[in-house]
């Protein structure tokens, strides 16, 4: 079951704190950093760092409307921003690390005019945060991507644990970075790779009920295998476009967990999923 995903872009600061902050998000499937809304056709970091492109800082951000809203998303930006500072966030300066919410499609426009309002109620300073259609995006470089991820000590002006992350404390940090950042446990090194007892998997999340250890298969895949979820209707897929190849990525439909991908084997279709996404449950 695919479900429409849709993509805001936002701009607060060092691109490295924003985009590892957004990421948390239950319902953010994707996030990517790059720069934004400016005139050079070739803008690379070293060019955007001497603010003569345009561009600012950002984060493209992809999520599911079905379980985080636009306005969500918002709400959690603002928890990260200063939105009444111009050309500067933190120890951020230069039009570069201006703040700005740029929105990709129509629809959007009323959600942030609208979010921005209601805040500029509540405040006596004007918000100067930058609003308007996204233009001239282009990706970073590969060594910005999940930058805090690859540098966990590395510089950060805002403070990550702003996000409630209390329903994600029964998780251990693995759980956590597959469930919630998309990342994969190494291929054969799964509690359920080669386990087959009879019962349940449920989602470590939240525990819904996912897959049955009658639909599990021995595969050379390096991950749990299996035929079928219990419910279809409990799965979502999303295509998924990172290191450089296409693949479909798997998600439980209510806790939005990352679970794994589908693989082919002989023209046959496998729910290959990381271990560290399910608890079993013995009949």
């Amino acid at each position: 079951m695919f479900v429409k995903q849709n993509v805001i872009y936002l701009a607060g600061g060092c691109f490295w704190g924003v985009e590892a902050f957004i990421s948390r998000l239950s319902g953010v499937n994707r996030t990517e950093v790059g720069y934004a809304n400016g005139h050079d056709l070739a803008p690379t970091y070293e060019k955007v760092s001497g603010g003569k492109t345009g561009h600012a800082e950002c984060v493209k951000v992809t999520y599911n409307p079905e379980i985080i809203s636009l306005d969500l998303i918002l709400e959690n930006f603002f928890k990260i921003i200063d939105p009444f500072s111009v050309n500067c966030q933190g120890e951020d300066v230069g039009s570069q690390y201006r703040s700005g919410i740029y929105w990709q499609e129509d629809f959007q426009r009323s959600v942030v005019v609208g979010f921005l309002k209601e805040k500029q109620k509540l405040c006596e300073s004007r918000i100067v945060v930058e609003v308007g259609p996204i233009c001239n995006f282009y990706l970073g470089e590969e060594y910005h991507q999940k930058y805090l991820e690859k540098h966990p000590d590395g510089y950060c002006h805002i403070d990550l644990n702003l996000i409630d992350d209390e329903k994600f404390s029964h998780l251990t940090r693995e759980e956590y970075e597959i469930t919630q950042l998309a990342m994969t446990e190494p291929a054969f090194s799964g509690e359920y790779n080669d386990f087959f007892e009879d019962g349940i998997y449920v989602d470590v999340v939240d525990g819904e009920v996912l897959f049955a250890s009658e639909d599990k298969i021995k595969t050379d895949t390096g991950w749990a295998s299996f035929k079928k979820p219990i419910d279809e209707n409990k799965i979502i897929q999303h295509r998924d476009y990172s290191h450089g190849t296409t693949r479909i990525e798997i998600r439980s439909k209510k806790a939005n967990t990352h679970l794994g991908h589908i693989h082919y084997e002989k023209n046959s279709k496998i729910y290959c999923i990381n271990s560290a996404s399910l608890k079993f449950i013995p009949e």
